[in-house]
């Protein structure tokens, strides 16, 4: 199975934040296996392509997620996005013929209500909306970013090879990475093409270098585990309605295995010293730490791991221009 020639050549369009799998549950998939909820915390096993963004956005937001595991506030975004991400993955369930604009806005509904009752919590986005406005609009917002994939690809023609793909690999360092990839084609010569939903908008060209590592980290898990560097990497933005593609090769993806086991060695080094150290952006406004954090007077929670003085005075941690 695999994309059609057609499908093939639109996603040589260029073009200009999601939630899929992973971004459901922010913490502890990078964290040892005692790391659960009311258990013993343990240093981080593994490095996801979320939770190593969030080390390079700040130190300490990334100890405040897979270290102390604090809870975060359901964000509709990021719900609405994880509501997108499920209906089009289950799109591909029906027959081609049967995969219309008008059958997966219709899902929408669904799957809000099958990921309500799994996760309860989320009612609270909507505790103040006893008409039920805004739970109406949002569903909207939703069927709008799932019709709008229909302008950008056709599902009618394309039959993916995975979907919601759970990779994993350890690499000859020892380093373990892992992470779920939206949609995995492989086309009839062999050829892979990796693709992830983004329902936000296409960043600014400057800023475009953060969605293109999470793709180069898939590439990389997928190249480990399968031997074959993937064609072509595929962004498609349904905040904007832009698709982004990458080509990569093996020096790109060993520039960013290097780069990987660089910061595994400063998440290493920051685990065993406690030196977790904030480092302020302008993305700190949405931060749900803030209470807990110095830049805002705030005070970590008590280290839950033993610790040791970094050798040699230790490089802080909150630095990562090496990076």
């Amino acid at each position: 199975m695999g994309w059609s020639t057609e499908q093939a050549g639109a996603g040589t369009q260029d073009g200009e934040a999601g939630a899929g799998a992973e971004a459901a549950g922010v913490g502890g998939a990078d964290a040892g296996p005692g790391a659960r909820d009311g258990e013993q915390p343990r240093p981080p096993v593994a490095l996801s392509p979320s939770r190593a963004s969030d080390f390079m956005q700040c130190p300490l937001l990334y100890r405040f997620r897979v270290i102390d595991r604090l809870p975060e506030k359901p964000s509709p975004a990021a719900t609405r996005g994880t509501v997108v991400h499920a209906v089009l993955e289950r799109l591909f369930d029906a027959p081609a013929p049967e995969r219309t604009a008008v059958g997966a806005r219709a899902m929408v509904p669904g799957e809000w209500e099958k990921l309500l009752a799994k996760r309860p919590e989320l009612a609270e986005l909507f505790a103040d909306d006893a008409a039920g406005e805004r739970l109406a609009q949002w569903l909207a917002e939703a069927e709008a970013l799932v019709e709008r994939w229909f302008s950008l690809e056709d599902p009618t023609r394309l039959e993916p090879a995975e979907r919601e793909l759970y990779v994993e690999t350890v690499l000859d360092s020892g380093l373990r990475l892992r992470g779920f990839i939206d949609r995995v084609d492989v086309a009839p010569t062999g050829e892979v093409r990796i693709v992830d939903y983004k329902t936000g908008k296409a960043p600014r060209p400057q800023f475009a270098e953060g969605a293109l590592f999470q793709m180069k980290f898939y590439a990389l898990v997928m190249w480990r585990l399968r031997g074959v560097v993937p064609r072509r990497l595929q962004l498609v933005y349904l905040g904007s309605g832009d698709v982004v593609t990458y080509d990569p090769g093996e020096a790109d993806l060993r520039a960013v295995e290097r780069k990987l086991l660089a910061l595994w060695e400063a998440i290493r080094l920051a685990t065993e010293t406690g030196d977790w150290r904030p480092r302020p952006t302008k993305l700190c406004g949405w931060c749900d730490h803030q209470a807990h954090c110095p830049e805002f007077g705030g005070t970590p929670p008590v280290y839950p791991l033993r610790i040791r003085p970094p050798e040699g005075g230790g490089v802080p941690q909150g630095r990562m221009g090496d990076i």
